[in-house]
Protein backbone atom coordinates (compact mmCIF):
# COMPACT_ATOMS: atom_id res chain seq x y z
CA UNK A 1 0.00 0.00 0.00
CA UNK A 2 1.34 3.40 -0.97
CA UNK A 3 0.09 6.27 1.17
CA UNK A 4 0.41 9.80 -0.12
CA UNK A 5 0.47 12.48 2.61
CA UNK A 6 -1.27 15.01 0.34
CA UNK A 7 -2.93 15.47 -3.02
CA UNK A 8 0.07 17.53 -4.08
CA UNK A 9 2.45 14.62 -3.41
CA UNK A 10 0.07 12.28 -5.22
CA UNK A 11 -0.05 14.47 -8.33
CA UNK A 12 3.75 14.73 -8.25
CA UNK A 13 3.90 10.93 -8.65
CA UNK A 14 2.42 11.09 -12.17
CA UNK A 15 4.20 8.57 -14.37
CA UNK A 16 5.20 6.33 -11.46
CA UNK A 17 4.22 2.72 -10.81
CA UNK A 18 2.35 2.80 -7.49
CA UNK A 19 2.50 -0.88 -6.64
CA UNK A 20 0.32 -3.98 -6.77
CA UNK A 21 -2.97 -4.92 -5.19
CA UNK A 22 -3.48 -7.88 -2.93
CA UNK A 23 -4.06 -11.20 -4.68
CA UNK A 24 -7.71 -12.14 -5.27
CA UNK A 25 -8.72 -15.75 -5.88
CA UNK A 26 -11.32 -16.22 -8.58
CA UNK A 27 -13.71 -18.87 -7.27
CA UNK A 28 -16.51 -20.69 -9.06
CA UNK A 29 -18.98 -19.28 -6.55
CA UNK A 30 -17.84 -15.74 -7.42
CA UNK A 31 -18.22 -16.41 -11.15
CA UNK A 32 -21.64 -18.07 -10.68
CA UNK A 33 -22.94 -15.21 -8.55
CA UNK A 34 -21.65 -12.59 -10.99
CA UNK A 35 -23.22 -14.46 -13.91
CA UNK A 36 -26.57 -14.65 -12.12
CA UNK A 37 -26.55 -10.93 -11.31
CA UNK A 38 -25.70 -9.76 -14.83
CA UNK A 39 -27.63 -12.47 -16.67
CA UNK A 40 -24.58 -14.04 -18.33
CA UNK A 41 -24.61 -17.69 -17.35
CA UNK A 42 -22.93 -19.00 -20.49
CA UNK A 43 -21.53 -22.51 -20.04
CA UNK A 44 -17.92 -21.37 -20.39
CA UNK A 45 -18.38 -19.56 -17.06
CA UNK A 46 -20.79 -21.75 -15.13
CA UNK A 47 -20.84 -25.35 -16.41
CA UNK A 48 -17.70 -26.92 -14.92
CA UNK A 49 -18.13 -30.28 -16.66
CA UNK A 50 -18.75 -28.87 -20.14
CA UNK A 51 -16.08 -26.18 -19.73
CA UNK A 52 -13.51 -28.84 -18.79
CA UNK A 53 -13.85 -30.09 -22.38
CA UNK A 54 -13.88 -26.54 -23.78
CA UNK A 55 -11.13 -24.31 -25.16
CA UNK A 56 -9.71 -23.26 -21.78
CA UNK A 57 -9.82 -26.59 -19.94
CA UNK A 58 -12.22 -25.27 -17.32
CA UNK A 59 -14.49 -22.40 -16.45
CA UNK A 60 -13.26 -18.84 -16.83
CA UNK A 61 -14.22 -15.55 -15.22
CA UNK A 62 -16.28 -13.04 -17.13
CA UNK A 63 -14.06 -10.26 -18.46
CA UNK A 64 -16.31 -7.71 -16.83
CA UNK A 65 -16.01 -9.52 -13.51
CA UNK A 66 -12.25 -9.04 -13.72
CA UNK A 67 -12.82 -5.38 -14.61
CA UNK A 68 -15.26 -4.88 -11.73
CA UNK A 69 -12.63 -6.02 -9.22
CA UNK A 70 -10.36 -3.07 -10.09
CA UNK A 71 -12.09 -0.69 -7.66
CA UNK A 72 -11.41 -2.94 -4.67
CA UNK A 73 -7.89 -3.63 -5.93
CA UNK A 74 -7.17 0.10 -6.22
CA UNK A 75 -8.06 0.51 -2.56
CA UNK A 76 -5.31 -1.96 -1.61
CA UNK A 77 -2.76 -0.12 -3.77
CA UNK A 78 -3.05 3.50 -2.68
CA UNK A 79 -4.52 5.99 -0.25
CA UNK A 80 -4.36 9.75 -0.26
CA UNK A 81 -4.43 11.46 3.11
CA UNK A 82 -7.01 14.22 3.29
CA UNK A 83 -9.48 12.40 1.06
CA UNK A 84 -12.52 10.46 2.21
CA UNK A 85 -13.24 8.21 -0.78
CA UNK A 86 -12.69 7.63 -4.49
CA UNK A 87 -15.44 7.79 -7.08
CA UNK A 88 -15.23 5.91 -10.38
CA UNK A 89 -15.52 8.47 -13.16
CA UNK A 90 -15.00 6.19 -16.14
CA UNK A 91 -12.72 4.21 -18.37
CA UNK A 92 -10.71 5.43 -21.32
CA UNK A 93 -9.94 1.95 -22.62
CA UNK A 94 -10.16 -1.70 -21.66
CA UNK A 95 -8.57 -4.73 -23.27
CA UNK A 96 -9.08 -8.34 -22.20
CA UNK A 97 -5.92 -10.06 -23.38
CA UNK A 98 -6.31 -13.56 -21.92
CA UNK A 99 -8.92 -15.49 -19.97
CA UNK A 100 -8.77 -15.84 -16.19
CA UNK A 101 -9.42 -19.45 -15.25
CA UNK A 102 -11.43 -20.20 -12.14
CA UNK A 103 -9.17 -21.17 -9.24
CA UNK A 104 -6.42 -18.74 -10.25
CA UNK A 105 -5.36 -15.67 -8.32
CA UNK A 106 -5.15 -12.24 -9.91
CA UNK A 107 -3.73 -8.89 -8.87
CA UNK A 108 -3.44 -5.49 -10.48
CA UNK A 109 -0.47 -3.21 -10.86
CA UNK A 110 -1.17 0.52 -11.12
CA UNK A 111 0.70 3.33 -12.82
CA UNK A 112 -0.46 6.90 -12.25
CA UNK A 113 -0.95 8.33 -15.75
CA UNK A 114 -2.48 11.69 -14.86
CA UNK A 115 -3.58 13.69 -11.85
CA UNK A 116 -4.89 17.20 -11.37
CA UNK A 117 -6.42 19.02 -8.49
CA UNK A 118 -9.96 20.32 -9.00
CA UNK A 119 -12.34 22.14 -6.63
CA UNK A 120 -14.25 18.84 -6.28
CA UNK A 121 -11.15 16.75 -5.54
CA UNK A 122 -8.27 15.15 -7.40
CA UNK A 123 -9.10 13.72 -10.82
CA UNK A 124 -6.64 10.99 -11.72
CA UNK A 125 -5.99 8.25 -14.21
CA UNK A 126 -4.44 4.85 -13.61
CA UNK A 127 -3.16 2.26 -16.03
CA UNK A 128 -4.23 -0.97 -14.38
CA UNK A 129 -2.65 -4.23 -15.53
CA UNK A 130 -4.21 -7.41 -14.19
CA UNK A 131 -1.88 -10.39 -14.02
CA UNK A 132 -2.67 -14.02 -13.34
CA UNK A 133 -0.40 -15.67 -10.81
CA UNK A 134 2.09 -17.99 -12.48
CA UNK A 135 1.11 -17.06 -16.04
CA UNK A 136 2.97 -14.82 -18.50
CA UNK A 137 1.54 -11.56 -19.77
CA UNK A 138 -1.54 -9.76 -18.52
CA UNK A 139 -5.21 -10.71 -18.54
CA UNK A 140 -6.64 -7.19 -18.65
CA UNK A 141 -5.35 -3.68 -19.21
CA UNK A 142 -7.63 -0.77 -18.28
CA UNK A 143 -7.17 2.98 -18.27
CA UNK A 144 -9.35 4.09 -15.36
CA UNK A 145 -10.44 7.57 -14.25
CA UNK A 146 -11.33 8.36 -10.64
CA UNK A 147 -12.00 11.31 -8.38
CA UNK A 148 -10.49 11.40 -4.90
CA UNK A 149 -12.94 13.44 -2.83
CA UNK A 150 -11.53 15.56 0.02
CA UNK A 151 -12.94 15.69 3.51
CA UNK A 152 -15.35 18.64 3.93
Amino acid sequence: MTTFPSVEEFTAATGEHLGHSDWVEITQEMVDRYGAVVGDEQWIHTDTERAAEGPFGGTVAHGYLTLSLLSAMTETILTIDGTQHMINVGLDSVRFQRPVRVGKRIRAGATLTSARKLPSGCLFGLRMEVEVEGEPGVACVAETRSLAVPWP
